[in-house]
């Protein structure tokens, strides 16, 4: 045969599979409709494992065996999106744990952040609830996260990510292992000044106090002077620490915000190196609720340790047109080279679409875990 022979055998081949193909949806449609009268959960992994042993035995080598299970995973996936989608219209996809409220209740609420007076987190917590918020510190993230599981706090203010030096990893463990859950996020642009007490001169400096981030946001500016440099948990500490001390030959990078909180003067503005450099901060509950006009869903969950786990769980959000704007990995403690993913995508708890991909995300993966709805 010549090519153009070939490619019409072809044609003729795929022409049958498409018709194939609609006539398995149908029968899965039929399948559906069993299941919403009986209660029966759409993904049988049992039944799956065993369907891809049985069409791979009727290949005749390697290559095709290989093909013919990636081809029915797929077949197999897309066949139970049908059915969510299905148990959604009819109703009975059940109702999620969270509250959908028209706004935060923040009149009398009591908001935490981590750090001292004037850290970065101070300034987004500002932003977000206004100067007369109710408001304290603690020394950690985890302390943050334990006293709004406590209950001596409603909110808490914690950084999850910066633009320049990426995610902060603490934090998203700590939303894995707490039950608290994200209702909000505030993002403030990130300007470090080099802050001496007043009357301090460039050549008094030795030493510079800042948080590990802030000194490797600035190490370009700091390439140019001879100083050492010390790590802080907090830049607002370094401020403090500086003010404290009353000496010149010490400096911090914090914000002029800190500068202003502790009476120091700014020697330098913008010593970071990237003018765009922002931080997002999250605003944290231990209520399931979530604003009704919220627009950002974020979500962890683990997968199988085998190949190909992960497409699968992915694919949720392509067959239901949502939209996925970030995704992590953190490695699972005490089980080796085994992670952990966080994904963040457009959509609201109360979108049909939101709920089919979460339902078939719960129900093939493991531990999977709504973050928030902000």
């Amino acid at each position: 045969m010549d090519l153009l022979e070939l490619r019409d055998r072809i044609d003729e081949i795929d022409a049958q599979i498409v018709e194939l193909y609609e006539n398995r949806m149908d029968i899965c449609k039929q399948v559906a409709e069993y299941k919403i009268s009986t209660g029966k959960k759409v993904f049988d992994k049992v039944r799956e494992e065993e369907k891809l042993r049985k069409v791979k035995a009727l290949t005749h080598n390697d290559f095709n065996c290989r093909g013919i299970e990636e081809l029915f995973e797929q077949i197999m996936s897309m066949s139970r999106k049908l059915q969510y989608g299905l148990l959604a219209e009819h109703g009975s996809m059940g109702k999620l744990p969270f509250i959908g409220v028209k706004e935060l209740d923040t009149a009398k609420a009591r908001v935490v952040f981590q750090g001292a007076e004037g850290a970065y987190s101070q300034a987004a917590m500002q932003q977000y609830f206004g100067d007369k918020v109710n408001s304290f510190h603690v020394d950690t993230f985890r302390d943050a996260m334990s006293a709004i599981d406590e209950g001596s706090a409603d909110f808490a203010v914690l950084p999850i990510e910066n633009s320049t030096a990426g995610i902060v990893s603490e934090i998203y463990d700590l939303l894995v292992e707490f039950e608290n859950y994200i209702v909000g996020e505030q993002i403030i642009k990130i300007e470090h000044c080099l802050l001496g007490v007043p009357g301090t001169r460039m050549e008094d400096i030795k030493t510079v106090y800042s948080h590990p981030q802030s000194l490797m946001q600035s190490a370009r500016y700091l390439s140019e002077y001879d100083w050492k440099q010390i790590s802080m948990p907090n830049n607002a500490f370094a401020a403090k620490k500086v003010a404290d001390e009353q000496d010149k030959t010490q400096a911090a990078i914090a914000s002029e915000y800190a500068g202003n909180v502790y009476g120091l003067e700014i020697l330098e503005k913008g010593v970071n190196q990237s003018d765009t450099n922002s931080t997002r901060f999250i605003i944290v509950s231990n209520q399931k609720i979530f604003l009704e006009d919220a627009k950002k869903v974020s979500i962890c969950f683990e997968v199988p340790h085998k190949s190909g786990s992960l497409y699968h769980m992915l694919s949720h959000f392509i067959y239901n047109n949502l939209n996925m704007n970030k995704i992590e990995s953190r490695p699972i403690e005490d089980r080796n080279w085994e992670y952990r993913f966080f994904i963040d995508f457009d959509g609201n708890l109360s979108d049909s679409a939101v709920k089919n991909a979460l339902r078939g995300l719960r129900d093939e993966a493991r531990n999977m875990k709504i973050l928030g709805n902000y």
